[in-house]
């Protein structure tokens, strides 16, 4: 049997994929022959985190594709219109629906390219198959299969991110497994006494305050190097380096240019807290104060210097930085909010990543459309759906871009399928 040869394989199949595969068909047809490898088992975005009332950054009108074309029947709107909700959803006044409703959008899109995608399916090897190929590797119950195509796309996602010196375990969670592992805690044992927290982000303060509302008993510590929760700044003229636009401004920009503007950016998305949530977790703490039962404590400007995990909870010596006082906790779980770290692609590309040009200051290049530079020996192309902050700026990889970012992705793949088709 001839191994077959498509137009796009496409690495995970997140909400960035999931949005090419929509742009693919929207702006192509059946034009472009695509197939998506994902080796969850279903479609799934950080279900660990689906904490009910936690509402999304990104306003509702940067989904899946309207930025791009706001015609489309993939939208947020139309999956509103097609739940009989959206006369609710207006009447709710909200720009920003909680991410329970927002996953259930982006499963309601997946559901129509169900037959692109090969789910509980792994990528394990890239390589060179001839100079228009890749030969892409992937493993399926234990089989592996190969297939070759003319462009890879890569959206692996993002890998969760511990401490120095801190492994996982049955005690020690990242916020990615949260939803998960409390299920299993709460298997274990009627309430735990004690949970720390360790981060400043967004994600550690939705966690924390999950917890204090989950167990009404237990003591919530928040540990973190920080004063206090640092507010995001979304206000208008900041929200600005989430437009197109920016994109071009930045990736046309000098190297000094570039490291100012992601700088001057970093407020508007790491290690940042909505300021409604902030207010909400002062709000608890004073009202426990007042009452005198402190059972949500905020440990800040303190880090963790020692964690022992044991079958039945964590050790953690926490160090108050002023004065260097040491406390001592017994707690239930560790659950670190410390953020993710960017897959490597040149990790997934094996042999092919040898044909990849790095940038004069060491990373990869990248061209404006998303593609991997590579030598004029290669009539194949690698796109990248993240690993871009340091060519197209702080928003490249983000949702708020996802619908025009995948538009130049889609747009690249199928000058280059055209160009094929006329030379065959």
């Amino acid at each position: 049997m001839a191994t077959p040869v498509h137009d796009v394989v496409g690495i995970g199949f997140g909400p960035s994929n999931l949005a090419l595969a929509v742009a693919l068909e929207e702006e192509y047809g059946s034009g472009v022959d695509a197939v998506f490898f994902e080796k969850q088992p279903a479609f799934g975005w950080h279900r660990g985190m689906l904490i009910e009332g936690a509402t999304m950054q990104v306003n509702f009108l940067k989904d899946l594709v309207t930025l791009r074309n706001p015609t489309s029947r993939y939208s947020f709107v139309a999956y509103l219109h097609s739940k009989d909700r959206l006369a609710d959803f207006i009447n709710h006044k909200t720009m920003f629906p909680t991410r329970l409703e927002f996953h259930d959008y982006l499963e309601w899109v997946a559901a129509s390219f169900a037959g692109m995608v090969r789910y509980g399916t792994e990528v394990v090897a890239v390589r060179p198959h001839d100079a228009q190929t890749l030969q892409v590797v992937v493993r399926h119950d234990d089989e592996l299969r190969t297939c070759l195509t003319r462009n890879l796309v890569i959206g692996a996602g993002l890998d969760p991110v511990l401490p120095d010196g801190v492994r996982q375990g049955e005690r020690i969670w990242h916020t990615e497994d949260l939803l998960t592992r409390l299920a299993d805690l709460d298997r274990l044992e009627d309430e735990p006494r004690r949970l720390v927290v360790l981060g400043a982000g967004q994600s550690a303060a939705e966690a924390v305050e999950h917890l204090h509302g989950r167990y009404p008993r237990t003591e919530i510590c928040a540990v973190f190097t920080r004063y206090g929760y640092s507010p995001a700044d979304d206000s208008a003229f900041a929200n600005r380096i989430f437009d197109p636009q920016a994109v071009d401004h930045y990736y046309q920009a000098s190297d000094d240019v570039k490291r100012m503007l992601f700088d001057y950016s970093r407020n508007t998305n790491y290690s940042v807290v909505d300021l409604d949530l902030i207010d909400e977790l002062y709000r608890r703490a004073y009202a426990e104060k007042v009452a005198g039962t402190e059972r949500l404590r905020i440990m800040n400007v303190s880090r963790i210097e020692d964690v022992r995990a044991g079958a039945d909870g964590v050790g953690l010596k926490v160090c108050f930085l002023p004065s260097g006082e040491v406390t001592a906790l017994e707690a239930d779980a560790l659950i670190c909010a410390t953020g993710y770290r960017e897959r490597n692609p040149l990790d997934l590309l094996g042999e092919a990543a040898e044909h990849c040009r790095t940038a004069p200051g060491g990373g990869l290049a990248v061209e404006r459309d998303y593609r991997l530079a590579t030598g004029p020996e290669c009539g194949w192309a690698v796109y990248l759906q993240g690993a871009t902050e340091h060519t197209h700026g702080i928003a490249s990889s983000l949702l708020s871009m996802i619908a025009v970012r995948t538009g130049d992705i889609a747009g690249s793949i199928a000058g280059r399928t055209a160009r094929v088709a006329q030379e065959a």
